[in-house]
């Protein structure tokens, strides 16, 4: 069963955006689903860990709905990215070329369409860390 607007468990945040320190990462993942896509990329919090995580050159891996925050934040402009079907013109009018590929890896930012892509999105996050 596919959960997206109603929650299919609550869980307890081990680490608020706010209190994070960016050089305890090595990557960020970006989860997809419209609604937390959609929380994400209101949150300027969150826009501060992406940008910070981006600015450092540590990848970026983000799936689904989820590339909606690269375009908040700015990072989509100029950038080739794939995403789900249904954000190919947010992305273009965002200034990214959109993809329709499995996975898309631009530098450090790892874009891909949806679950059904996971083992190459996970193949191109373990890639990029080694």
């Amino acid at each position: 069963m596919q959960q997206d607007v109603d929650k299919g468990d609550t869980f307890i945040a081990d680490i608020f955006a706010k209190d994070a320190s960016i050089s305890d990462y090595d990557a960020l993942v970006l989860p997809g689903g419209t609604v937390n896509a959609d929380t994400i990329r209101g949150n300027e919090e969150a826009h501060s860990i992406i940008n910070a995580i981006n600015d450092a050159g540590k990848p970026l891996a983000v799936i689904c709905h989820a590339p909606w925050a690269l375009i908040n934040t700015g990072i989509a402009k100029g950038k080739t990215l794939t995403a789900y079907h249904t954000l190919q013109i947010d992305l273009e009018n965002a200034g990214a070329k959109f993809v329709d590929q499995t996975v898309q890896v631009d530098g450090n930012l790892i874009t891909s369409r949806n679950p059904d892509d996971i083992s190459n999105f996970v193949y191109a996050i373990d890639k990029a860390l080694s």
